[in-house]
């Protein structure tokens, strides 16, 4: 019998090698060598991908975020230095590729790592570089030498390609890279990962699908209420019939709300009535960090969906009082970021907050956002990986890409404003949030708090933490800068060919597959509906297709009447006149009223006009409120001191109303919208109807009920095709498409690239096609550096602003004219891509160039951030944007051209103070 002395003995060299042997059965000597690299033990996964590319194969690699998917990526560059190659490592953000660069820089030294991101250029020629994507893209359409013996592209991240705005990129290099390179794909978890993967074989040849939907470190999902913290899901059943479902005591805490909703309801409207239940309150940011420092769930980080949120959850703590750090801490926290700062002059760090910043430093708290100056990020993340900063309140940004991981997530919200709506969180979203939780080594498991509030109903909760559905979809499109480079580089046939093999293409072609299936089925079950609906006395499908002429004809001539009365409606509204008396026909403001203002031109739908009505409301009525044509039935005088907003003022002309218009209009004005008659069509289709043989037969509608379900099948059957039709080849009509606006204007010539289109082919920017235009027309020949930052930021910038707020300020003079032109110009590209099918460019966005030609003149930070209403971390940002595409814009520009010296000296002038010293966007 063995007892638990003997099951706790150490192993015997027999067995320890026994073990080693089971560890590393089918392991190369490259593996080997690299698991020495680790001070624990290789994941299944890692290992069996980490074989799959030492047995010569590429790989896909979808585990979730913790789990150690980068293993895999380093084993590639151990795999290219082993070989005398070298190994790409490509990340979607320039702060992931700076922390990898600092990685591998620790393992390898700096003289086998390089950087580079656009901002940063450190020895691009090693054997492993480190770049961001839209580099490596750039390399592969300019034949770049340094391509040269690379055996290795690294993708992290690679779900990007699913942004709408980026996602493109990576379809690109996936394609365009060397058959000779392995991609080594590394993704979060999704759901079509074996679909990614045979895209990816498809187009890559062999490559191995490795996924893993284990968590190294288990999550624990729960929900805050008040202080309280509840599981969101509690176990039942025993073994393999054990499952966790929904906390029953959370469900009765959503019954007892909406319980106290109606109680709430009942005694406002007056049903009933009863003490007012207490109102339930948020629990205080600072109460909830140290709700979970008690339960020992510190560090963590709590997402909020605001910049100014984050901001405010500092300031709160720091009110309260709250301390997570012992003084040994906080004064290591202060000498690492009085060196990170030390180049940061002292009026700049007065401007930054730098004194709240350190104050919360201190105090283990801190904000994450794209808002902060880049430096501040990099020092909270710093400080949080080290261990000194215990609670951070972040954005969801942090959650892509960033390795900054906590032992504990909060989730104040499940929905979030994404710039046009609040929407609700996705299964993915939750998921991405989340996967911070739980450090691989230092914790046993993770936690994942929702904060509950009484919109949140703890099934969705469950809902989002038990979704296993996560699709890869592409946002591939082809842009004008990829057809120039293409085309040139492989010329116009071989580009359509290359662009049909990307992603995009393979979803729609695997959709068109079952779609094409769909209409089989369809066609097949209308055969079946026709046979249903026969008729001895005739062909009632024919008698069918009669009765839906006359019904759709019924209907046509509805809405033209309709239409008719609108457009009428519409003219009349036009004429009237403040002091025209008016009959509002329906709805909840019919009556008479008399006209304020006449409200032309104030929406785009027609008229508006401003009225009091008889029972002295001012309302602001449109053109849905008048199916009809209005005309005036009085007229009285509206006093010239009259305010709609002054109580006396309208009893007193509503009075006026009353008295001088007669009680008998509404009666004398009824009757005349009375229908027209029926149209000529209509009474033949009536007639022809009547005549037909099955007309009189007694089962008629017992056959119009089959036939009905045909033409209602056929039309959803006619959509499909349509969508089948649609999904072909959709990729390269729209490629088509592209080269035809190029064509037109002089890009492309007969199936060759002209001079202006390589020059096109220099500018990756959205308005890629907008900027090279402006180049042509010359319109930027007479600005100086700093008038030629304001004109170019009006490519980059997109502002958040409301579409109604205030014009934004820019230069007068000549950069007033040139901006003036680009949107002229802007306008007519419009009108090209209108034609073509096409719809690519927005138009420019002014809002950045008073605050890009102040910086670029030498103002003040101060002053140049008061004046331009940003953040630092925006203000940054936007001017690393400017200066990437003025770069681009001297690259693209004659040699010793004006144009070109301009943007250099404009990006001399920008690379100042925070622009310069900030090293991540």
């Amino acid at each position: 019998m063995t007892t638990p002395d003997t099951q706790s003995a150490d192993p015997s060299p027999a067995e320890r090698y026994a073990a080693h042997r089971a560890r590393t059965a089918g392991n190369g000597p490259a593996l080997l060598d690299f698991r020495t690299l680790y001070d624990f033990e290789l994941d299944a996964f890692q290992i069996e991908a980490c074989r799959a590319l030492e047995a010569g194969s590429g790989v896909l690699v979808a585990a979730p975020t913790g789990s150690g998917k980068t293993i895999v990526g380093e084993f590639a560059v151990h795999l290219a230095l082993a070989a005398g190659a070298k190994c790409f490592y490509t990340t979607p953000i320039k702060a992931l590729s700076n922390q990898k660069y600092a990685d591998l820089v620790r393992r390898y030294g700096p003289d086998r790592v390089g950087l580079l991101t656009g901002d940063n250029s450190v020895n691009g020629e090693a054997p492993i570089v480190v770049m961001t994507t839209e580099v490596l893209r750039n390399m592969l359409y300019a034949g770049s030498s340094t391509l040269a013996g690379l055996a290795f592209v690294v993708m992290d991240e690679v779900h990007y390609l699913a942004d709408r705005f980026r996602g493109a990129v990576w379809e690109e290099v996936i394609i365009h890279v060397p058959e000779s390179v392995r991609i080594v794909a590394l993704s979060a978890t999704v759901s079509n990962a074996e679909e990614f993967g045979e895209w990816l074989q498809a187009v890559r040849g062999d490559t191995a699908v490795i996924v893993d939907e284990h968590r190294p470190v288990p999550l624990f999902q729960h929900m805050l209420v008040g202080t309280r913290l509840y599981d969101l899901f509690v176990e039942t059943g025993k073994g393999k019939d054990r499952q966790g479902r929904l906390n029953p005591q959370l469900q009765r805490l959503a019954v007892e709300e909406v319980r106290r909703a109606k109680v709430n309801q009942g005694r406002r409207t007056g049903h009933r009535r009863a003490p007012r239940p207490q109102r339930f309150r948020l629990p205080l940011r600072p109460d909830v960090i140290a709700r979970l420092d008690r339960a020992g769930l510190l560090p963590a980080i709590t997402f909020i969906f605001s910049r100014a949120g984050c901001d405010a959850a500092v300031q709160q703590c720091l009110h309260a009082g709250l301390r997570l750090t012992s003084r040994e801490e906080s004064e290591e926290i202060r000498a690492h970021v009085e060196l990170r700062t030390a180049d940061i002059p002292p009026e700049d760090l007065r401007i930054l907050g730098y004194a709240d910043f350190l104050a919360g430093l201190e105090r283990g708290v801190a904000a994450h956002h794209a808002g902060m100056l880049p430096t501040f990020k990099e020092i909270v993340e710093e400080l949080f990986t080290r261990g000194l900063i215990r609670a951070v309140f972040a954005t969801e940004t942090l959650a892509l890409g960033i390795n900054m991981p906590a032992r504990t997530v909060v989730i104040e919200k499940l929905d979030k404003w994404n710039g046009e709506a609040h929407v609700n969180l996705t299964p993915g979203e939750y998921t991405q949030l989340t996967g911070r939780a739980g450090r691989r080594g230092i914790d046993v498991e993770g936690h994942a708090v929702v904060v509950w509030n009484p919109s949140v109903d703890p099934a969705s909760a469950a809902g989002l933490a038990g979704a296993r559905t996560y699709p890869l979809n592409s946002s591939f499109r082809p842009s004008y800068n990829m057809a120039v480079n293409l085309v040139g580089a492989v010329g116009a046939e071989r580009a359509r060919t290359l662009l049909e093999e990307s992603f995009a293409q393979f979803q729609a072609d695997r959709a068109v597959v079952g779609l094409a299936r769909q209409v089989r089925k369809n066609e097949e079950a209308l055969a079946g509906y026709a046979k249903a609906a026969e008729c001895d006395r005739g062909d009632f499908m024919e008698y069918a297709a009669m009765r839906r002429a006359l019904s759709d004809r019924e209907a046509a001539a509805s809405r033209e009447r309709s239409q008719t009365r609108r457009a009428e409606a519409a003219r009349s509204l036009e004429h009237l006149r403040p002091g025209d008396v008016i009959l509002v026909p329906s709805g909840r403001r019919s009556g008479l009223a008399v006209v304020l203002d006449a409200g032309v031109g104030r929406r785009s739908d027609g008229p508006a006009p401003l009225v009091l009505t008889s029972a002295r409301s001012v309302q602001r009525l449109s053109i849905q409120d008048f199916p009809r044509a209005v005309e005036p039935v009085a007229r009285i005088r509206v006093p010239k001191s009259f305010s709609p907003r002054n109580p006396q003022d309208r009893r007193d002309l509503a009075a006026t109303l009353r008295a001088q218009v007669p009680d008998d209009v509404r009666e004398r004005r009824r009757g005349r919208d009375a229908p027209g008659g029926d149209d000529a069509e209509i009474g033949r289709l009536r007639a022809d109807l009547r005549a037909h043989p099955v007309h009189a037969c007694p089962e008629r509608e017992d056959h119009a009920r089959w036939a009905e379900r045909y033409f209602r099948l056929e039309r959803d059957t006619e959509q499909l095709r349509r969508r089948v039709e649609g999904r072909s080849q959709v990729i390269a009509r729209t490629f088509d498409r592209v080269t035809a606006v190029l064509e037109q204007l002089g890009y492309l010539d007969g199936g060759a690239v002209t001079d202006d289109g390589r020059r096109l082919g220099r500018i990756y920017s959205e308005l890629d096609l907008l900027t090279a235009e402006s180049l042509r027309a010359g319109l930027w020949e007479r600005l100086d550096p700093a008038e030629l930052a304001a004109c170019v930021s009006a490519l980059v910038f997109e502002s958040r602003q409301p579409d109604d707020a205030a014009p934004p300020r820019s230069p007068s003079g000549k950069v007033s004219d040139a901006l003036e032109a680009m949107v002229r110009l802007w306008r007519t590209l419009s009108n090209v891509e209108r034609d073509n099918q096409v719809s690519f460019l927005r138009e420019p966005d002014l809002g950045l160039a008073w605050t890009a030609y102040r910086w670029a003149k030498g103002d003040d930070l101060d002053e140049v951030l008061l004046d331009a209403g940003l953040t630092a971390g925006d203000f940054v940002r936007a001017v690393k944007q400017l200066l990437d595409l003025l770069g681009q814009i001297a690259d693209a520009s004659p040699p010793n051209g004006h144009v070109r010296t301009t943007a250099r000296k404009a990006m001399d002038a920008m690379r100042r103070g925070v622009v310069a010293y900030s090293s991540v966007t």
